[in-house]
């Protein structure tokens, strides 16, 4: 077994339960572990026994947030997303009995395809591509947001009446509840987003976190997604605060550091002012207060930076990954002022 995955889990017993439980007794050979090191959230694990390969999915180790890291929630959501959209992946058995792990944890098919991180394949590395990824990308928000709630009998996955109010309250506390750093322009975004808070008509799944390095493609074909994953912060809600956060994650070529996967800041790829213009021709939503949205966005990606920065300073995690949060989270709030600005951003 490799040496660099997690000796405080006891993969021979997780091998036990999953051969028992996804009937994988005749599987040869021994599990094999592999981490995914992106992300700063969920410990996430490729697990390999035989021929069969799937995703395991866990909370960190250390102490956690009230009601954050929810697997079974996750689990549970992509049980009735995956039927209605296929690109999820689909959750195979969800285990919460302390005698297998610490924590409880999800088990997931493995999708394949092209991940883009921090670097393009050599070969897409052109304009044009770079022009196709560019629209496949924001085609798939909006195909995504197409899907009827209702219809689908989804609508029991949230509360979209007082979503974005909720939204707002709630991460502006969680912020101020892991605060490190002073900065004292942040009160006068605080009050600007509680003030206007535009009026949510429109309720669609938004997956809350569909950004770049989220998203498989076909690695013959960069007009194809293959599949969308992390859908651990899923809901129903506001489509526009779900485009708002793909564009907060979608970097610029001129943005300050801000720790985001960084591969859409070269020439080539289109602009978030470019995206925003082509989902609403696609989706014929109304985008003209999405300055809120965008400054919520940068706002909320900024506290989320935060929560796992002062997780850091405090000492409850060691991970030099996080020693620069700061960085990011000052440059994302500066974002989330300039924002406010309307004619910044349209």
């Amino acid at each position: 077994m490799p040496q660099n995955i997690s000796k405080r889990i006891n993969w021979s017993r997780v091998e036990e339960y999953l051969r028992k439980e996804l009937n994988l007794m005749d599987e040869v050979g021994e599990l094999e572990v592999r981490p995914f090191t992106s992300g700063y959230s969920n410990l996430t694990y490729l697990v390999r026994i035989g021929q069969w390969e799937g995703v395991l999915r866990r909370p960190p180790f250390g102490e956690l947030p009230a009601k954050a890291h929810d697997m079974k929630r996750e689990y549970n959501l992509l049980k009735r997303i995956y039927s209605v959209y296929p690109k999820a992946p689909k959750p195979l058995l969800y285990c919460e009995d302390p005698n297998i792990m610490d924590r409880h944890f999800y088990v997931m098919e493995f999708k394949k395809g092209a991940v883009l991180d921090k670097y393009l394949p050599a070969n897409w590395n052109n304009p044009q591509i770079k022009q196709q990824i560019s629209k496949a990308f924001i085609q798939e928000l909006v195909d995504l947001h197409n899907i009827d709630v209702y219809k689908n009998n989804l609508d029991s996955l949230g509360k979209p009446e007082g979503f974005l109010k909720r939204q707002v309250n709630g991460w502006i506390q969680r912020y101020r509840q892991s605060k490190t750093d002073d900065l004292p322009f942040v009160a006068k975004v605080e009050n600007w987003l509680v003030d206007n808070i535009p009026n949510s008509t429109d309720v669609t799944i938004i997956h809350n976190d569909f950004k770049l390095n989220n998203i498989m493609f076909n690695p013959e074909n960069p007009n194809q997604i293959t599949a969308v994953l992390d859908w651990e912060m899923s809901t129903i809600g506001d489509p526009l605060l779900d485009l708002a956060i793909s564009l907060a994650y979608w970097t610029e070529e001129g943005d300050e550091e801000t720790g985001l996967t960084a591969v859409t800041n070269q020439p080539g790829f289109m602009t978030r002012r470019e995206l925003a213009i082509l989902y609403t021709e696609a989706s014929g939503r109304d985008i003209s207060n999405l300055n809120y949205y965008l400054s919520f966005a940068f706002y909320k990606i900024a506290a989320v930076l935060q929560q796992i920065y002062y997780r850091y300073k405090s000492g409850e995690v060691d991970d030099e990954r996080f020693a620069n949060l700061n960085i990011g989270i000052k440059n994302l709030m500066l974002q989330a002022e300039k924002a406010t600005q309307k004619n910044n951003i349209l």
